[in-house]
């Protein structure tokens, strides 16, 4: 409200009164000088002017005073209309997941799935009549159908309850993510519940932004002893501009028989990042994963699908049942490298299994993988996840505009060795080499086609010198979308 002020008419009236009354006096004292009486007239006149002058002054001053009172209060009113309502607001965040929120962020419930629908065709060698399976069947798999909530409360506490729906087999619904997360020391992040657990640098990448369908074998066979997906776990992360450390405590995953004893492991990840700038990001890490409690058993087996998982039934590398376990360690290193355009990651296992009778047993394996974005897209550094994010388009695909998102050439090459011809530990689990090739289409950044051609053998003899394994080619496509 805009305060009055005092104009030159509100001064002019008592002023020329008081000059009427000057004039006036100095005419009559140019006729005749004034008696005593009018000069205590004329005196008792210029007290009352006074007054008047005196009461208009305080009126003027009481006005703006209350002018000003006003204002500071219309202040104070739109001042509070920024800072919002008291109730919930509806929010959209950078990845275009929908939520609800206080006006202060301070608690928010978000939604969030992802929905990786597959189709592969195999042509498919068998190496001899012993090799199970003969013949994979081509088809359709919903290998990630996961829909659930994200938030937070209180702001520093974060919490995660995702359910899945499909999976490997499209097997019944069980829960997938159910953790909270502690962030109120900044870049130090505690958290426990059932989770992906942050072991090895592509269970980092995130199965929306990995390069390919699936992960390489080697690492799959990792973290599958303690760790991976829908495992218990309670650790701590800590992470900044060029490094990240974790170590987390791990227990059975779940759907677990917890009638019996479950594993119980320990991982532990650094990732240091030497350089870093707008054209050029480079990462080396190490990880450690140990089984101290092996389950009631004590029995453990490594296998592995062939880089595919439509027909969940080839396993073609297996080292059959371990028996007599005690514990296991696993060692590995990696690196990853980001120059504009151009993406290269590679990790090598070393896995170490002991064995109270029968003798230890060592296998290895490992992976190395690039990729070239055709539109000229770089994968950015995660500083939370120590590791690369996906792809964002610049232009994403919008029918008519000529933009058509972004476009991805990728190549790996893997291998895994589950044989250990040690005098004391005969185990023959195998040797798979795969050479994968891949083209990714982005049309935004919350859908993904994928297109996988898979070249590959597996070399496994039995006691009898007879190859258990197969030469093959797959042919696979996925799409995904995700928020």
């Amino acid at each position: 409200m805009k305060a009055k002020t005092c104009s030159t008419k509100t001064w002019s009236i008592p002023a020329a009164m008081l000059a009427a009354v000057l004039l006036a006096g100095t005419a009559t004292a140019q006729e005749t000088a004034p008696t005593k009486e009018q000069l205590e007239a004329m005196k008792q006149q210029l007290i009352q002017l006074q007054k008047k002058v005196d009461s208009l002054q305080g009126r003027v001053t009481h006005q703006e005073e209350r002018s000003v009172a006003v204002s500071a209060a219309d202040v104070a009113a739109i001042k509070a209309k920024k800072k919002g309502p008291a109730g919930p607001i509806l929010d959209m965040t950078s990845g275009n997941r929908p939520g609800i929120c206080t006006f202060d962020k301070y608690n928010c419930v978000y939604l969030t799935g992802r929905f990786h629908l597959d189709l592969a065709a195999y042509s498919y060698d068998p190496s001899s009549a012993l090799t199970a399976p003969q013949n994979p069947h081509n088809g359709f798999n919903a290998r990630r159908a996961r829909i659930g909530f994200v938030g937070n409360f209180a702001r520093d506490w974060h919490w995660t309850l995702i359910g899945e729906f499909g999976g490997s087999q499209d097997g019944a619904a069980q829960l997938n993510n159910a953790f909270i997360q502690y962030r109120g020391f900044g870049n130090t992040w505690i958290e426990a519940g059932y989770m992906d657990v942050p072991y090895t640098l592509d269970e980092q990448v995130g199965s929306n932004n990995i390069l390919f369908m699936e992960r390489a074998t080697a690492q799959t066979l990792a973290v599958d002893i303690a760790a991976g997906d829908n495992r218990s776990a309670f650790g701590v992360r800590t992470f900044g501009k060029n490094y990240w450390l974790g170590s987390y405590i791990t227990g059975p995953v779940v759907g677990a028989d917890h009638t019996q004893r479950a594993a119980v492991g320990v991982t532990a990840r650094a990732a240091f990042v030497p350089v870093r700038n707008e054209n050029f990001t480079f990462l080396i890490e190490g990880d450690y994963q140990g089984l101290i409690t092996p389950q009631t058993d004590a029995t453990l087996r490594l296998r592995d699908r062939i880089e595919v998982r439509v027909d969940p039934g080839v396993r073609l590398l297996d080292t059959g049942v371990l028996a007599n376990v005690e514990g296991a360690n696993i060692y590995s290193a990696g690196f990853a490298g980001a120059m504009n355009a151009f993406y290269v990651q590679g990790e090598y296992f070393s896995f170490n299994i002991q064995r109270t009778a029968g003798g230890d047993a060592e296998f290895n394996g490992g992976y190395l993988q690039a990729s070239y974005s055709l539109t000229g897209e770089s994968r950015r550094y995660s500083e939370s996840n120590g590791a690369f994010a996906g792809i964002n388009p610049r232009k994403p695909f919008l029918m008519g505009s000529g933009n058509w998102g972004a476009w991805e050439l990728a190549a790996r090459y893997s291998y895994a060795n589950l044989n250990d011809s040690d005098a004391a530990a005969i185990v023959r689990g195998g040797i798979q080499r795969n050479m994968t090739l891949g083209l990714n289409w982005y049309p935004n950044q919350n859908m993904r086609f994928m297109f996988n051609w898979i070249h590959g053998e597996v070399e496994r003899f039995n006691a009898g010198n007879v190859n258990l394994g197969a030469e093959y080619d797959v042919f696979a496509t996925r799409m995904q979308i995700a928020f």
